[in-house]
């Protein structure tokens, strides 16, 4: 339930459509809301951004925190923040992704709060950030030295080498000398101390995304994989060429990865879940709506395992086209109602075998499996092709077949049974 609207506590801004689907955004420890400058403007056009800043980091001041002679905080209380920055803007249910201790906040909210949370993206997190002790040590050390020290070593946390010395790196590594107080990132650092969320992580119920910096020494790839472990349906993305910013080195991958995961899963706008987006009797009328049916009955059709690595490989230059495969082919064209999936299986499979597309006739030999086509009808689709697409054609589609279907017949787990409304005609 939300409380009539106050003035916010915390420093924040909005961007995008007063009316779309609300995604709070959370910041990481020593960065502002700008942290998220890379996926902002892709993110506004379809959904009401919501972005903070932590206690004594960018606009935020320290002195939000409850009054004491040495300012301290805890996760539950930053949640509380953040459940008052949203109540202040009328946002009863809302998409939340958060960076490191930002993600920390919302999993804590999706494991309290699970009315609150349509659905949680954790980048770079964990469960549990190591030893209280190590914080407490970094706490003590920002208090009596201020920020400099833990600025100086910052880059190597934040980034790969490789990275380091880029513009972007080092524009961020001087924002904590500028824009961090001492008392506010200390204050967090106890928060981090203090926060261990592994026995809870069964309560959280909200459709989960973890992604990992595979060379990420904050919050190493183990860290993702125990929040993926213990969050019930949590899918995983691992990130190479990436450090604990993520976001900031690799960000055309992250907010791929985010839009599938926040287009499968989607909340109105007035903060209420929207209903569950398999194939309808009408295509999706809108890019936001094709989107998110797309993903889905992509995911459904290739399976979440190589939709995450097309995620993961997504570059800046691929990032338009994968918006496009996802919105046109499989929003517009695999949602339609007039075909079964088992039957467009069979055209597709026809189609890749005539125009010689010998990776993609592999994909879809699998996806044909996942749709429920069996061997033996898989082995009619290629004789017919044999007669219509011409023999060498046929002959190289058979033994891409046999090599899959043999790997299918010892192990058809990863091929599970469609669902029955995707398994007949209409």
């Amino acid at each position: 339930m939300t409380h009539p609207p106050a003035d916010p506590p915390v420093h924040h801004t909005v961007d995008g459509p007063q009316d779309a689907p609300p995604l709070i955004l959370g910041p990481s420890l020593g960065t502002s809301l700008s942290l998220w400058d890379p996926q902002l403007p892709s993110l506004a056009r379809q959904y009401r951004v919501i972005r903070w800043d932590l206690p004594g980091h960018g606009g935020t001041p320290t002195d939000v925190l409850a009054a004491a002679p040495t300012p301290t905080t805890t996760v539950p209380e930053l949640a509380r923040l953040v459940l008052g920055l949203a109540d202040s803007l009328g946002i009863g249910r809302f998409a939340y992704a958060g960076v490191s201790l930002g993600g920390a906040v919302g999993a804590w909210l999706a494991a309290h709060h699970p009315e609150r949370i349509a659905s949680l993206a954790l980048i770079c997190s964990s469960a549990r950030f190591g030893e209280p002790a190590a914080w407490h040590e970094r706490a003590a050390l920002v208090r009596e030295a201020g920020l400099g020290p833990v600025a100086d070593t910052t880059a190597g946390r934040w980034f790969t080498p490789a990275f380091a010395g880029s513009p972007q790196a080092t524009a961020l590594v001087d924002a904590v000398r500028r824009t961090v107080a001492p008392a506010g990132y200390a204050a967090c650092c106890d928060a981090l101390a203090a926060y261990d969320l592994r026995a809870e992580l069964p309560r959280i119920t909200a459709p989960t995304l973890v992604v990992a910096g595979r060379s990420d020494p904050a919050t190493p790839p183990a860290h993702a994989r125990e929040l993926a472990d213990g969050i019930p349906d949590a899918s995983l993305v691992e990130l190479s060429g990436a450090a604990h910013l993520a976001g900031v080195e690799r960000p055309a991958p992250v907010l791929a990865a985010l839009l599938g995961h926040l287009a499968a899963h989607p909340a109105d706008a007035s903060g209420s879940p929207a209903a569950d987006v398999p194939a309808t009797d009408a295509p999706a009328s809108d890019d936001r709506s094709r989107h998110a049916a797309g993903t889905a009955v992509r995911r459904a059709v290739l399976g979440d395992a190589h939709v995450d690595r097309s995620i993961a490989r997504t570059s800046a230059l691929t990032e338009v086209f994968q918006d496009f495969i996802t919105r046109y082919a499989w929003g517009e064209i695999w949602t339609r109602p007039g075909l079964s999936r088992q039957t467009r299986s069979c055209i597709t499979l026809t189609a890749l075998v005539a125009g010689g597309h010998h990776d993609e006739l592999a994909m879809h030999l699998r996806a044909a499996l996942r749709n429920g086509l069996t061997p033996q009808e898989i082995q009619e689709v290629l004789l017919q092709t044999a007669v219509y697409c011409g023999v060498p054609a046929a002959n190289t589609a058979f033994a891409l077949a046999d090599r899959i279907i043999a790997a299918y017949l010892d192990d058809p787990a990863p091929y599970p049974a469609p669902h029955p409304a995707e398994g007949t005609e209409k």
